[in-house]
């Protein structure tokens, strides 16, 4: 997300509108609206190499994956982003057109930019969302998964997955190597090991 909010305050409903006509995407927080930045390839291929893998795993169930471009309301007035990955099984969701409100797993791929942000303000905001159980952050830099897992007594738990490990989402029962996520991509250490 680039960092510089757009000058004019909107309320939520006047964000939605204006939105709709804009070329790009923007993330709406606290009146402010923000232009959302592409992302690497890295990026782009760990969410994708995810969303694809948690499409055929509940394919079936009544669950919904969504990658980037699909916008998420914490609330009916907001904020709203554009999660990485999300999946909803939420009966709520199942004919959204424009929003999902009710997700039970939110994937942010980390990038040096976006880091500290993913990391607190957007989760103490996710963490609003009633149905959410797990907030996931990847690293686009070096072969780490992060997952927060809301427990039986209400409070977050993380679980930290290296290369080698089998990474589960708990919520919709997936697990796979943590090196799927990272198939063809290709890390920053290894771009300046190998000087691309």
């Amino acid at each position: 997300m680039v960092a510089t909010p757009q000058p004019k305050y909107m309320t939520p409903q006047e964000y939605l509108d204006w939105e709709e006509q804009q070329p790009i995407k923007y993330e709406y927080i606290n009146g402010e609206v923000y232009a959302m930045t592409g992302g690497t390839l890295a990026h782009n291929s760990i969410a994708l190499n995810l969303a694809s893998n948690l499409k055929t795993h509940v394919r079936g169930k009544g669950c919904k994956v969504f990658m980037a471009d699909a916008k998420l309301g914490v609330s009916e007035n907001g904020p709203f982003h554009y999660p990485d990955v999300m999946v909803t099984c939420d009966e709520r969701d199942r004919n959204a057109k424009k929003l999902i409100y009710h997700p039970s797993i939110i994937v942010e791929v980390l990038s040096p930019s976006t880091e500290s942000f993913d990391r607190g303000k957007k989760f103490q905001q996710y963490r609003r969302i009633s149905t959410l159980r797990e907030y996931v952050l990847i690293s686009a830099e070096q072969i780490t998964v992060e997952v927060f897992r809301l427990n039986d007594r209400g409070i977050w738990e993380l679980y930290t997955y290296m290369g080698g490990e089998e990474i589960y989402l708990s919520s919709v029962d997936f697990r796979c190597a943590i090196e799927l996520l990272y198939e063809d991509v290709v890390l920053d250490t290894e771009e300046q090991e190998t000087g691309t």
